[in-house]
């Protein structure tokens, strides 16, 4: 993939986790649930996004991206995760949950091993001209 797309790839993770961390920050969301396990939901997503964009900030070589790049990127997730959590119990209205952290590195890892396998799947069966 061009420079150019793991620069943007990069600066939107970068954008994302602000994102993260101002929603974070909010004091809390009153918002009803539709269905039980709702917010860990919307963690996953949330998270599944960054990890998309994380990974995509990675360039990948000709066969694709390697496992290492897939750790690094699971790494930085679940660090950020672990992070906001640990960020929230300071928050007024907020407090820290562990499957908040399963929930934000089980999206990471869905979003990370989504591109993973499309671009490695795509790199492999490309053939130039």
């Amino acid at each position: 993939m061009p420079l150019l797309v793991h620069r943007l790839s990069r600066l939107l993770a970068i954008a994302w986790g602000g994102v993260i961390f101002l929603l974070s920050s909010q004091h809390g969301f009153d918002i009803p649930p539709l269905f039980p396990g709702q917010d860990k939901l919307m963690h996953a997503l949330v998270f599944g996004i960054f990890g998309f964009l994380v990974m995509g900030s990675l360039p990948a070589a000709a066969p694709g991206y390697t496992s290492r790049q897939a750790w690094a990127a699971i790494a930085v997730v679940a660090v950020y995760g672990i992070l906001d959590e640990v960020h929230q119990r300071f928050v007024p209205g907020r407090s820290a949950d562990v499957f908040d952290v399963i929930a934000d590195i089980t999206g990471g890892l869905i979003g990370i091993g989504l591109l993973y396998i499309v671009i490695n799947t795509w790199l492999r069966n490309w053939r130039p001209g």
